[in-house]
């Protein structure tokens, strides 16, 4: 990397935090193997009152691995995993990592529609998932074949199911080889620079780095084998899969799992196994600040928190600190970058609102539209470059040459810098949406609203509000037609996973476009803001 001359915020770093890393090169399962040869008897996992020891939770990945390699598993293969938080995530995640399986990450909330379109265009071959999921499964195999492990057996006539698969004792006698910087360990759909969903490739060494750059932050403060998380952001979002579950287990950290966050819940599992630290997303800090009595609580055992995948508001940062003995140190992070790029520094000077410094062995910039670095202050594309940035995009190399140019990723996002090299980021070049840290791309919406037989036109957007963006559809009906607002959230709600509906619809004769008919979004948000319209 260049000297702390060139990058101003290496004389930002605190005195622990090197500036740069010499990146061991193993892979997820040897990372496990390594705290497990640490932390045999510690408790690895707690999961509904249950605690696991790493050595119990070794043996599990062992021996599902095994299995799988018995039934005929092999490397490069993609097994989807489509299960919320529990240890059977875990288990597979890691024996998939043993055996060079490429894992898929699935939201088990998707439509039909959605996890076909993820299945097809990774091409997987196996998938992973819960009996709950069992009738969108059942609808999914009529339409594509694949070997589906269903974590707990329900019937006498199903076999293989994980849990049983666990029970089996056949090893895999052989390592399987990992080229780490070159094998890809997960893919991880996104909506990129573009807004069209596609799978970034995660090697082992793109995540590795980036658990080892993050603890590099930490280095001297947390306490290996000490630390508890409590890890209440599903497993398999980029952000959940490295800061808690990866991280947890580089740390020989105990991983207090939550299969879905309840704000009561949450605040019950502090108490009782006292985590000390706590990777959240915006709308679980407000929701603990917004709680009554929220007072009356022992959250004292919180020291680390951090705050992914969306800007959380000052007001929100202030009120929960105030009730912690944490800090939330803001960052920003994208699915290509494993996911942290920028980090304000443990320890280090803090600027509340800002994105923070680049962690190490990892660079950054602002440039403009032909790619030239702009001066401190100005507004420009926020670039970046370092161990952590992925491989590419699943088979699509028309959008990886368009995100990846000469070793640096256009994230798409508008920045700018300080002259202490700390990054703020402004706006979106691309108009994904992001809600409860989840992304949504407006035209995979927009799509789904233009089935429906009245409308004509229709622009989905995000609207400001208090703790992150409200998707909002403004629609067009056709000549002639009437939009029953019901009928069509109804059938939103048919073809989208919840979260990706829009909570406003707005009815209009017809949508603000330029001189060459493209629709002007940032008009509609613009218009509503000045009007502060409310539902």
């Amino acid at each position: 990397m260049s000297s702390s001359t060139e990058k101003p915020w290496f004389k930002m770093y605190p005195d622990h935090v090197k500036e740069t890393i010499n990146h061991p090169e193993y892979s997820l399962y040897t990372m496990l193997e390594k705290t497990v040869t640490k932390y045999k008897d510690n408790i690895g996992i707690i999961y509904d009152g249950k605690k696991i020891t790493y050595g119990q939770m070794k043996s599990n990945v062992d021996n599902l691995a095994g299995a799988w390699h018995h039934l005929g598993l092999r490397k490069g293969s993609r097994i989807g995993l489509m299960l919320s938080n529990n240890p059977y995530y875990i288990y597979a995640y890691f024996a998939a990592m043993k055996l060079g399986l490429i894992v898929v990450q699935v939201n088990p909330n998707y439509t039909l529609r959605e996890l076909l379109n993820i299945l097809k265009d990774s091409t997987a071959e196996y998938l992973v998932t819960e009996e709950d999921n069992r009738t969108i499964v059942n609808q999914m195999k009529e339409m594509y074949e694949i070997t589906v492990f269903f974590t707990k057996k329900t019937s006498e006539n199903e076999s293989n199911s994980i849990s049983e698969l666990l029970t089996i004792n056949k090893f895999v006698r052989k390592k399987v080889p990992i080229n780490v910087k070159d094998d890809v360990a997960v893919i991880q759909y996104t909506g990129g620079t573009s807004g069209i969903m596609k799978g970034a490739m995660l090697t082992h060494y793109n995540l590795i780095a980036n658990i080892e750059q993050t603890y590099n932050l930490y280095d001297g403060k947390m306490k290996p084998g000490k630390e508890v998380v409590l890890t209440a952001t599903p497993l398999y979002h980029v952000y959940a899969m490295t800061s808690a579950m990866n991280f947890g287990i580089y740390t020989g950290s105990t991983i207090v799992l939550m299969e879905k966050f309840e704000t009561n819940y949450a605040l019950y599992l502090i108490e009782k196994y006292k985590p000390t630290f706590f990777p959240g997303v915006p709308k679980m800090y407000s929701a603990f600040v917004n709680t009554p009595n929220i007072s009356e609580y022992n959250l004292s055992s919180l020291e680390y928190c951090s705050c992914g995948s969306a800007p959380i508001p000052i007001e929100v940062i202030k009120r929960f600190e105030t009730l912690t003995n944490a800090v939330i140190g803001e960052g920003f992070g994208l699915t290509e970058t494993s996911p942290t790029s920028h980090r304000n520094p443990p320890g280090g000077v803090r600027k509340t609102g800002s994105a923070g410094i680049p962690i190490p062995n990892t660079d950054s910039k602002i440039v403009d539209e032909t790619g030239k670095e702009l001066p401190n202050g100005s507004i420009g594309e926020l670039i970046i470059k370092g161990p952590q940035v992925m491989k590419g995009y699943w088979n699509n190399l028309e959008e990886t040459s368009k995100a990846l140019i000469n070793g640096w990723l256009y994230t798409g996002d508008l920045a700018r810098q300080d002259k202490e090299g700390y990054f703020y980021v402004v706006g979106r070049k691309k108009e994904m949406i992001i809600v409860g840290g989840f992304n949504i791309f407006p035209q995979e919406v927009e799509n789904i609203i233009y089935e429906f037989p009245d409308v004509s036109e229709a622009a989905v957007v995000g609207l400001p509000n208090e703790s992150e963006e409200i998707v909002s559809a403004y629609v067009a009906p056709k000549c002639d037609r009437y939009i029953d607002v019901k009928e069509l959230e109804g059938f939103c709600y048919r073809n989208l996973t919840p979260y990706k509906v829009p909570k406003r619809f707005i009815i209009v004769e017809s949508l603000p476009r330029n001189a060459v008919g493209k629709i002007l979004k940032r008009k509609l948000i613009e218009i509503e803001t000045k009007t502060n319209y409310k539902s």
